[in-house]
Formats: structure tokens, sequence, C-alpha cells
């Protein structure tokens, strides 16, 4: 207790900051339609926008795969969040942690949400180096250039990156109001930037015009040729990955965390102003400045162009750039924090939430300094979405399908179950499955499997990012026949014993 009741200590206003981790949000903090898409229009017109885009163009993919793709891929998205994660969050309103655990049992909770955690920082951290690349820039700091073998910054560019993670930190451990009332600020001029910054380097790279943009774009922008020693991603690619790189957020329900707070389950729809704005013209345009900065430093004689976001907004835009690159990769970091410190708050209930979230920032902040990060995005992406999603599918068949085919909703924890097996048969087997065979082409230590499977699973030549559809079908199928199995064996001895807490 503080020894002033009228002066509460740092620590008692830290812990006073409830975010509703336990619990259904009150009414009287519920938000409207406004705050769900300046927050979207943020964190989704944001850091990793810098990254992606250029991956797009490094790994080959044509003009028409990136415009017609993408736009494909994010209205999947978008319907996704509208249909599926919203309606439940504001029936529910309980975070996508403790919703699992009703379904799936503390154990598989806690093995989720300390994984998903860590996954989060790690995607915070790439966000913390992108607002670095900004910032080392005008101080003449290089940022590191993996493609060419620099595995580790500098000394001067770790202390920037730290600087800039206990700022994230800071705002992270706030809660949602500061989250929201940041985003407000930063939204509404963002992509007004990533627009004037492709604008810019059009006529760098020959555009006179709308009437030779399509031109120019097939020849030196998205040509379909992808850099030496890369995957090659078509138009299914596209696809999947602007749909797969926030599964585990609609799909796999981890906004329901946000969406609690909705006073309606249509402002699910919100995200539209993440997907259109950020993820279909802010990767474009970043696609655009990262092709113009190849051509200036191929043509100024540089064999292997540092691609990050400092410089390739540098050159769109100037300071302005580097400024938007700065707020972008905040704005994206924020929320990601603090879903992480939800979700390890989760796994260590003893302790406050903004302790938690400030040993998650010191995780992010490592995964800021390690380049690898941001070089392999895309992947870390993709992974991480197969991997989380199954849960989120198990919350919307338990709530949506279980009642109309007979079968207990919320078994688990109306069992007192430790653990809830139909629904690690579901996680472990569906990622299991699609991992295997999309590693049998693409690890050697794989290729064995080729031989042992039949013939129409080994002539199957998957593509990770069109894995989703399949692995959703796939958990729930699985969830769902073992769930039935579970729930049959069980019916005859609830009616002669009491419950007990067993696995």
């Amino acid at each position: 207790m503080s020894q002033d009741p009228g002066h509460p200590t740092l620590v008692e206003r830290l812990d006073a900051l409830y975010e509703y981790e336990r619990e259904p949000v009150s009414k009287n903090k519920l938000h409207g339609g406004k705050t769900f898409i300046a927050m979207f229009a943020s964190e989704h017109v944001a850091g990793t926008e810098f990254v992606l885009g250029p991956l797009l163009v490094i790994h080959g993919v044509s003009a028409f795969d990136a415009l017609v793709g993408l736009l494909v891929g994010n209205v999947l998205a978008v319907l996704s969040w509208a249909f599926m994660c919203a309606p439940i969050a504001v029936r529910e309103r309980l975070t996508v942690y403790w919703q699992i655990r009703k379904i799936a049992g503390p154990y598989l909770t806690v093995l989720y949400s300390a994984a998903f955690a860590v996954v989060l920082c790690l995607l915070a951290g790439a966000m913390v180096n992108v607002s670095t690349t900004a910032i080392t820039h005008p101080l003449g700091i290089e940022s590191p250039n993996y493609s060419a073998g620099e595995y580790f910054p500098s000394v001067s560019w770790i202390l920037v990156a730290v600087l800039i993670g206990a700022v994230v930190a800071v705002l992270a451990v706030l809660g949602f109001e500061k989250i929201a009332h940041f985003s407000k600020i930063c939204a509404p001029w963002m992509p007004l930037i990533f627009v004037a910054s492709a604008l810019t380097c059009l006529p760098i790279l020959g555009v006179t015009g709308i009437g030779n943009f399509y031109e120019v774009a097939k020849e030196k922008i998205w040509t379909g040729v992808a850099a030496p020693g890369e995957l090659k991603y078509g138009f299914w690619s596209c696809v999947g990955l602007a749909w797969l790189c926030n599964i585990s957020q609609h799909m796999g329900m981890g906004d329901v965390t946000i969406f609690r707070y909705a006073k309606k389950w249509h402002y699910g729809f919100a995200s539209a102003f993440g997907m259109f704005i950020g993820h279909y013209i802010a990767w474009i345009c970043s696609g655009i400045m990262c092709a113009a900065f190849i051509l200036v430093q191929t043509e100024a004689g540089v064999a292997q162009p540092n691609v990050n976001p400092g410089n390739i907004a540098w050159l769109g835009a100037g300071w302005a750039g580097l400024v938007c690159v700065v707020l972008a990769g905040w704005t994206t970091a924020n929320p990601t924090l603090y879903r992480a410190g939800l979700a390890f708050q989760v796994a260590t209930p003893g302790w406050s939430r903004w302790k938690i979230t400030f040993v998650a920032g010191a995780f992010m902040i490592v995964a800021a300094c390690i380049p690898a990060v941001n070089f392999f995005l895309d992947r870390i992406v993709a992974y991480y979405g197969l991997f989380f999603m199954p849960l989120g599918a198990f919350i919307f068949i338990d709530y949506w399908v279980f009642p109309r085919i007979g079968l207990q909703q919320y078994f688990a924890e109306k069992r007192r179950l430790l653990a809830s097996w139909p629904a690690a048969v579901g996680w472990f087997g569906s990622f299991g499955i699609c991992f295997v065979l999309y590693a049998k082409d693409h690890y050697a230590s794989f290729a064995w499997v080729n031989d042992r499977l039949p013939g129409f699973l080994a002539a199957y030549k998957a593509d990770f990012f069109l894995q989703v559809l399949p692995a959703w079908i796939l958990a729930v199928s699985l969830y769902t026949m073992c769930a039935i199995l579970q729930q049959r064996l069980a019916a005859p001895a609830a009616t002669n014993t009491p419950a007990v807490r067993t696995t």
C-alpha cells in the first residue's frame, strides 16, 4: 500500500491500468466505429508495408499478380474479420486467450499464449527495426544489409533501437485507450506520404503518365523475375499472402481481444481501411519505391543495394518519408506489443499487465536487432499464421456449429479439463500435415517424404501461402470428429460421477 493514500506510488498507478484481462469488457468502456477505423488504418498502414511491398518485388511477382492478387486476398481478409471474428468478439467480450481456455483448457492455453507472445514480440521487433532505419539514416549510421551478409548491427544502431523500443513499451503499458488515441493522430496522413513517395519515384522508373504506367510496371517494378536465390511468387501467392498475413487475427480470432471493445459487430468492416489502404495501396507504393531505389543504386554501381525502409522512404519523400517510417513502425509495434503483454499474462497470472508488457518489450528490442527477422518477414508471417490459426478456428466452430449438431460448448471448461485432447489433435495435426506437404518439396531434409506418400499427395506442390483454407478445413474437421468421440465417451460417466480434473 502507498504510505500516502492521496499520492499513490508509480507502481500503484500502473497496477490501476486495468484492461479487463480476465472478464468481459463493461458497457461503459465500449468504443464507436471511428476508433476501429483509426486503429486499422494506422496499424496496417505501417511498418510492415515498407517490408512486405519490397519483398514482393524481390520475389518476382508480375504486375497482374500484384495489382489483382492483392486485391482478392484483401477482400477475403476483410470478410474474415467482419463475419468470423467481430461477431463472436461483441457477444463474448473476452480476450482470445480466455476464450481458448474455455475450449482447450489451461495447459494448451498457456502453450498457445506463450508461443503467440514470442511471435508477437518478433513482429513488434521488426517494426522497431523499421523505425530505427529511419532515425539512423540522417545520423549517418548504416543499417545492416542482410542480403549482403551483414548479420549484426553496429553498437550505435542498437542504442537507437533500444531507445525506440523503450518508447513503444511505455505506450503499450498505458493500454487500449492510449493506443487508440495515438492511432487517431497518426492515421490520417501516413497514407498520403506513401502515395506521395510513390508518385515521386515513378518518373525515376520512366513513367510519364497513366498511359504507360502498366507497361513500366511490368518491365521495371513487378517484372515476374525473382532476385537470384529467391523463391518465385505468383498470383495465388499474392492472394494467400494478403489473406494469410493477418490470419491469426481474423480467422484465428486474435482480434476478438480488440473487438471486445466494439459496440457493434459490423465494426469488423473497419478492417477494410487497413487492408485496402495499407495492404494494397501501401504495398504497391512501397514496391514502386523499392524498384526505383534498386534502379538508382544499380546505375550508381552498387552491387547489392541495401533495400531498407529508411533508404527507400528517403528517396521518395525525404524528411517527411523518414518521419512516416518512424511513426509507421510505432503504430504497428504499439498494439502488437499490447497483445503480447496480454498473451504473456495468461502464462504468468501473478504478474501485473504492465510488468509483463515491459518484459515483452525487452524481447521486442532483442528481435529488432536481428536483421533476419525483417528479411524473412513474409515467411515468418506465413508460419505464425498457420500455426496459431487452428485454435481460433475452434472458437468459431465451438460457438456457431457445436450447438447445432448437439455438442456441448466449452466442454473443457465445464468438465474442468486441464487440456482438451481434441483441440491438441486438431491444432498440431493440421499444422503438421500442412507443413510436411510444403516441406517435402522445399526442404532437402524432407524430400524422403515423397517416397512414402500416395501418388496424388506426392504430386501435390503446395504453395505455403495457399495453405490457409486447407489448414482451416483440416483443423476444424479433426477437432469436430475428436470432440464428437470425446463427448460420446464422456456422456455415460457424467451420469454416474461428479466432474473431476483430468486431461
